[in-house]
């Protein structure tokens, strides 16, 4: 009976002496390290992948869990509809130059005879009104001198009729006048002629001046159809990139997270396709209670030990500290305007830098345990 006092004494004290020395090293460690268990890895590259344009999607060449690397073709949209497009537009673009190249070559070509042609015209035009000037000068002086001629042939004719002279003398004052008639009427006829050149060389003129505003034209609208043809070249880049748009690619090295539709299925601009993440751009983040936060800076060593992977630690070191606490950008921030309010204990982002991530996956929860400094 009292042997079995004795053991059970024995056995009580041990279980102090035990839960004392674990409780020891429960406080102790706990007071070296900051310990956290609202811990979960995370990855700097998830991505949710979307087209920028919408459509009818055709191909998808990658399922759930599948590696893919940068660049690869994930999916693909019917781009058929751009296609016409394009070729609509290349068209008109053609179009557009021909008639350009048309408009230049007539301009060109009224150019190059326009100050010719206009400079002959003023020169026609000057040199024969100098003519007809002349001309008529000498016209109404044969004219006066006939009306001489009219008055000597009847004087003459009256002076044969009384027998005072010779009918030679007559007959040679009468064809003075006749011949001084006929050069009056040759002149008379090259004056027509002349204002007919001169009325052809005013034409000529002003078709130099209504070639002039037809080059005029033809440069507006040789300017017009440029702005025309610079505006179907951005139409046309912008149909390029809407057809380059219907081609998703990776953007990083990684694996499927997620497929959010099975082809065919229409999408609109900016509805999710994919999402994509790096099993190796992985690390710990930490949310760290204010009141551990003493002696943690960055730099410090920590000991992460993932819920679903019993039989293994992680080491890393701490490699920044959020400078605000979690709640700081809350939807719903505290109101203290009335001075009453309940303190909480606010929560600080620490990140931890992971030495290794093997076995690791982004959304794991862990406990982390930061040494202070």
């Amino acid at each position: 009976m009292g042997m079995s006092k004795r053991i059970g004494s024995f056995i009580i004290i041990g279980l102090i002496l035990l839960f004392s020395y674990q409780g020891y090293n429960y406080l102790h460690y706990r007071s070296i390290n900051a310990v956290s268990d609202a811990a979960f890895i995370k990855s700097d590259h998830i991505a949710t992948l979307s087209f920028q344009v919408g459509g009818k999607v055709v191909t998808m060449t990658k399922d759930e869990n599948e590696p893919v690397k940068k660049g690869e073709l994930l999916a693909e949209i019917d781009a058929t509809d751009f296609e016409i497009s394009k070729d609509q537009m290349l068209h008109t673009i053609e179009s557009l130059k021909k008639s350009i190249e048309s408009l230049k070559l007539q301009k060109a070509r009224l150019e190059e005879t326009l100050d010719l042609h206009e400079q002959i015209a003023k020169i026609d035009i000057k040199a024969l009104d100098q003519e007809r000037a002349s001309l008529r000068f000498q016209i109404e002086a044969a004219k006066t001198r006939l009306k001489k001629l009219d008055k000597d042939v009847e004087r003459y004719r009256n002076m044969l009729k009384q027998n005072l002279i010779a009918s030679t003398e007559f007959e040679t004052v009468l064809t003075s006048r006749d011949a001084l008639a006929d050069e009056i009427e040759a002149m008379e006829k090259r004056y027509d002629l002349l204002s007919v050149n001169r009325s052809k060389a005013q034409k000529a003129h002003e078709l130099s001046i209504v070639n002039a505003k037809e080059i005029k034209e033809l440069t507006k609208r040789i300017e017009a159809q440029n702005e025309t043809l610079k505006s179907q070249q951005k139409s046309l880049k912008a149909i390029e990139q809407k057809i380059a748009y219907t081609k998703l690619y990776a953007p990083f090295d990684g694996v499927v997270a997620k497929k959010f539709i099975t082809p065919p299925h229409v999408v609109k601009k900016g509805a999710f396709v994919y999402a994509l993440t790096d099993p190796k751009q992985l690390y710990c983040e930490v949310l760290l209670s204010e009141k551990k936060m003493h002696g943690v800076k960055q730099g410090s060593l920590a000991i992460v030990k993932v819920d679903a992977i019993k039989d293994r630690t992680y080491q890393g070191i701490v490699e920044s500290i959020a400078p605000t606490s979690a709640s700081t950008f809350s939807l719903v921030p505290r109101d203290i305007a009335s001075g009453e309010f309940t303190k909480l204990d606010q929560r600080f982002v620490v990140r931890i830098k992971l030495d290794s991530v093997d076995g690791l996956r982004a959304g794991m929860g862990a406990t982390v345990a930061i040494k202070r400094d």
